[in-house]
């Protein structure tokens, strides 16, 4: 019983990895995803694995039903019962407009308006009753909503953070008219001020709960019917990972499930390597995300807007995406210009070069005909056309229109746009933050990170690349290395010479108690439990917040107004002696970590090769900027430990490849990591 999968679900494909840690053996799978049901391509992965379900310790799911489901509108009826007065609080939010300089632009709510009811009851911002909750109206528009035909229902009423008697009781009553279990308490999900997102969370997270678990409980059925007897691992934003037995509880937790997964990943190989700052750069065949390693920690945020107007404010990894991926199609514009992306070919119909019908020319058909990727050697392409068709694709609907003399010359121009643009994501998190790339490493997988990462590495001025053993399915390993993770927040929002320090420790020795006990009830098997602290502060009348470490439960009221002032310094290089700080929110993550992965199993050690010369497998003629050059080309997996080998060079493997452009050095570490100095 030592063999775990991690498995993850993204645009274009589903990738797998089997680890037996008993015996070191390593079994992977990319096949097609299969947007109409995730579970179809879940099921086939495992399938093709030859996995025996019933000998499985665990398996880790990374799915992106949740996020897709917010992002296509494709949702469940959703209704909401709401303080008298403020129905439309989801609809005003924050007088904000989709397109702060333009004319037109577009809001639907999650919400219809004509499901969005309102009852008799008020709490004051100190938590009193101003008038008691009116339970015949409760009662009353719960069956309305009900027979409106709503799937799910959020109760969510003002100033219920300070106090949620009345949200408590509306849910008791609510329930004895609802015919499932999807109800969302605002103050259940999220203790926080701000009554416009807390209600958005809550609306979000009702609006995706059926849709779930209808989706986990199908998965889980086959599964079981296939003999697999364990429980269901499934990840969420946060970086942690949730039983399936409750994960619909709360689903908005999963948005952002896909590309945190990959970012833990990234956090566990690097931390090994000896690199504990990181700039994640994972590109497949959708989209491209990027986020943010400082001393081997993911940053984390709790104010992700998936899209306009839809804020949730429940912690998740901060990653940052962009319409990048191998996928991405190149076009002219009306204005003549070349644009790649957002708009992808997917994985139906894919590249011109997959043959699925695809006519439009794409970042990984640019790559192909430029000599950086081997045609002979990409995953899931049955039945592919001639390079020669794409060449003639790529020069009618980008070369000619733009007067360019050679296929190179287009394709290239493909390559330099899409660089473009990744690389400004990647100072969007770095140096519009007060970040120097100079101090971190590029950290690229996906199966497309790698073909581009030098260049982006370049454009940054990171020095360093690293690639992991298996960079096009990093994700599917974050499955596999991520822990059990439970996050808490409460509202004081009090300022700092006013608050009361035994409530601080009492709220958060809460939170440690609550966190225990939900990993408890899961049953997942651990190793040991940490706990992470910190708190959201502010000066008094500002909106912006910062977020401060707590080294433990017990804090002095000194101590937390000097590490706050060291944090603003840190971010805005200011003082505001005269201003009294705020204690906004009070955040607890508890962590329950599994047993640890030994990376090394990712690849054979029987595989290696005693030189590098051995691994060389032959030659290509590769465009880089300098021009064409003969390039040799090598086996991944036959690379030997500490082996170097200088560029231009193309390493091939199963799962991706790796370019090097003359100049770049590159030594394999002890754990199997490319590290390319630029």
């Amino acid at each position: 019983m030592s063999q775990i999968i991690g498995v993850d679900v993204g645009g274009t494909f589903t990738d797998l990895i089997l680890l037996d840690a008993a015996t070191d053996e390593v079994r992977i799978a990319k096949v097609s995803s299969t947007p109409e049901n995730q579970a179809f391509g879940v099921l086939a992965a495992i399938e093709s694995t030859g996995a025996s379900l019933e000998s499985l310790e665990s398996i880790v799911h990374g799915t992106t039903v949740t996020t897709n489901a917010l992002l296509e509108r494709k949702v469940s009826p959703c209704g909401l019962i709401t303080t008298a007065g403020f129905r439309d609080v989801l609809e005003l939010g924050r007088r904000t407009r989709p397109k702060p300089y333009g004319m037109t632009g577009r809001f639907e709510c999650l919400i219809p308006r004509e499901w969005r009811l309102e009852v008799t009851e008020r709490m004051d911002s100190d938590g009193e009753v101003v008038r008691p909750l009116d339970e015949d109206g409760v009662r009353q528009t719960a069956r309305q909503l009900r027979e409106a035909g709503v799937e799910s229902l959020v109760i969510h009423f003002l100033h219920s953070y300070k106090n949620d008697e009345h949200e408590r009781r509306a849910e008791a009553i609510a329930r004895e008219e609802w015919p499932n279990g999807f109800i969302t308490r605002g103050s259940a999900l999220m203790s926080e001020y701000r009554e416009y997102e807390r209600g958005t969370t809550a609306a979000i997270n009702a609006s995706i709960q059926p849709v779930l678990h209808r989706y986990i409980t199908r998965l889980q059925d086959e599964l079981w019917d296939k003999g697999y007897r364990k429980d269901l691992l499934v990840m969420q934003g946060n970086g942690g990972t949730v039983s399936s037995k409750i994960v619909a509880e709360d689903a908005v937790k999963t948005v952002m499930s896909g590309p945190a997964s990959g970012v833990m990943a990234a956090a566990y190989t690097a931390n090994k390597a000896g690199s504990p700052n990181v700039i994640t750069y994972d590109m497949g065949g959708t989209s491209c995300d990027v986020g943010l390693i400082t001393g081997g920690i993911p940053q984390v945020s709790s104010e992700l807007e998936i899209e306009y107007a839809m804020p949730i404010h429940v912690p998740m990894v901060d990653v940052h995406t962009i319409g990048s991926g191998g996928g991405s199609l190149a076009s002219i514009n009306e204005a003549g210009l070349l644009q790649v992306g957002p708009e992808s070919a997917g994985a139906a119909p894919g590249p011109i070069y997959y043959g699925r019908g695809g006519t439009r020319p794409t970042i990984t058909d640019a790559n192909l005909v430029l000599g950086r990727l081997n045609p002979e050697a990409l995953l899931a392409v049955d039945h592919p056309v001639s390079l020669e068709t794409v060449r003639e694709r790529i020069m009618s609907e980008i070369g000619s229109p733009l007067g360019m003399a050679s296929v190179d010359e287009a394709a290239s121009a493909i390559l330099r746009i899409a660089n473009i643009k990744m690389a400004e994501a990647l100072r969007l998190i770095s140096l519009a933050r007060g970040h120097d790339p100079r101090d971190f490493v590029l950290f690229a997988f996906g199966g497309a990170g790698p073909l581009h990462a030098v260049a982006l590495a370049r454009e940054l001025g990171v020095p360093k690349v690293l690639v992991p053993s298996r960079p096009g399915i990093t994700n599917a390993v974050g499955c596999v290395v991520a822990d059990v993770r439970h996050d808490y927040v409460n509202t004081l929002n009090t300022p700092l010479p006013l608050v009361d320090m035994a409530l601080v420790q009492e709220t958060l020795e809460r939170q440690i108690a609550e966190g225990q006990a939900t990993i408890e009830r899961e049953g997942v098997e651990i190793e040991e439990l940490t706990v992470i602290h910190d708190v959201d502060m502010q000066f008094q009348g500002q909106t912006h917040i910062l977020t401060v470490p707590l080294a433990s439960t017990k804090v002095a009221r000194e101590q937390l107004h000097e590490v706050f002032e060291k944090a603003y310094w840190n971010r805005f290089a200011v003082e505001l002696p005269e201003i009294r700080p705020v204690l906004v929110n009070l955040h607890t993550a508890v962590i329950g970590h599994r047993k640890d992965v030994p990376l090394s199993a990712l690849m054979k050690a029987s595989e290696r090769k005693a030189t590098v010369a051995e691994c060389r497998i032959g030659t290509r003629s590769v465009w880089f900027e300098q021009g064409r050059c003969d390039t040799p080309i090598y086996r991944r997996e036959h690379l030997p430990l500490e082996g170097t080998l200088e560029g231009p060079a193309i390493i091939e493997q199963l799962d991706s490849t790796t370019v090097v452009e003359p100049g770049n050095t590159v030594a394999v570490d002890t754990f199997g990591n490319l590290l390319i100095t630029v």
